[in-house]
Order: C-alpha cells, then sequence, then structure tokens
C-alpha cells in the first residue's frame, strides 16, 4: 500500500469496519504531497479566478485543469486519510494514482506553458497581471510536486523501492 507502514497496514480497518483516521497517513510523504498540491491547486486556481479569466481563452485551460486535479486530490487525500482505500481492496491503489499523478503531471505542464505564455505585462489592469504571473508560478510548483508524487508512486506501485537482488534473496531465503 502506497504510503502506509507496516504498523499502519496491521491496524487498518477491515473491510465491514467503520472508516478510521489514519494519523500516519499525513506524515508519510504521499500525505505530504497530497496535501501540499491541495494547497498548491487551490492557490492556482483562485488566482484565475480572480482575474478576468473568462476574457482569455487560455486561462480558461488552466482554470480547468487547476480545478479538476484540485477536486480529485481533495478525494484520493479524504480516502487515504480516512482509510477507505483499503475497505476497496480490488482496486489496484498504488497503479490508480501513479496513473493520476501522471496523467495530472503532464496536464498541469500544459496548464503552466499556457498559464506563462499569455501572461502579458502590458495588461491594462496591474492587479490581473500579478495574479496571472502568481499563478504561473504555483502552477510551476504544483506541477513538480505531481512529478515527485509519480515518482514516489511508481516506486510504491513496483514493490517499495525494492529490486531484483533482494526479492531473490528473500524468496530463496
Amino acid at each position: 500500500m502506497a504510503g502506509l507502514s507496516g504498523a499502519a497496514r496491521a491496524r487498518s480497518a477491515s473491510p465491514g469496519s467503520p472508516a478510521a483516521l489514519d494519523g500516519s497517513f499525513l506524515l508519510s510523504p504521499l500525505g505530504g504531497l497530497m496535501g501540499a498540491q491541495a494547497v498548491l491547486g487551490l492557490l492556482v486556481w483562485s488566482l484565475i479566478a480572480a482575474t478576468t479569466y473568462h476574457l482569455h481563452a487560455a486561462y480558461g485551460w488552466v482554470m480547468f485543469v487547476s480545478l479538476f486535479f484540485w477536486i480529485l486530490t481533495l478525494l484520493f487525500f479524504v480516502i487515504y486519510l480516512l482509510q477507505l482505500h483499503q475497505k476497496f481492496y480490488m482496486i489496484p491503489w498504488p497503479l490508480v494514482l501513479m496513473i493520476y499523478n501522471a496523467v495530472a503531471t503532464v496536464l498541469y505542464i500544459t496548464a503552466f506553458v499556457t498559464c506563462a505564455a499569455a501572461v502579458q505585462p502590458t495588461s491594462w489592469r496591474q492587479w490581473d497581471y500579478n495574479r496571472r504571473a502568481a499563478a504561473s508560478f504555483f502552477a510551476c510548483v504544483t506541477m513538480i510536486t505531481y512529478g515527485v508524487s509519480t515518482f514516489f508512486s511508481f516506486r510504491a506501485w513496483k514493490g517499495l523501492g525494492s529490486n531484483a537482488a533482494t526479492s531473490q534473496v528473500t524468496d530463496h531465503a
């Protein structure tokens, strides 16, 4: 399970028990990155929403990407925080998170490039320029956090960093 220690898995909820908060998830790399993605994604879409983005088609794409992935990140955050991923054990959660983070990284690359390219310093409204420039910066940082999450999700999907030598030693021991 991605982001969960052995002790957390040992005391995890069984499929029939009520959901319980997993405090160790908040301290895990997965929990920290999801929290950062939620805060940074909120900054991106709120900064864009505070401008006249509806007058520029490019910002509509940035708004869609940031809002869509912000909502999905909050959904995954709640699923992992409440240990609901263990109730739906038939879903390959490490693979789902890896694909989600990879898609989010790619789409945030497009959103960052679009947002940065559409910022015009000659804007007639200075506060729009400042907000759009800040949104570009935070879109870049958010893109990086999704990229790091993709790396950790890939490692979790492949077996938490084990390699062929260690798996063969433990298989034959």
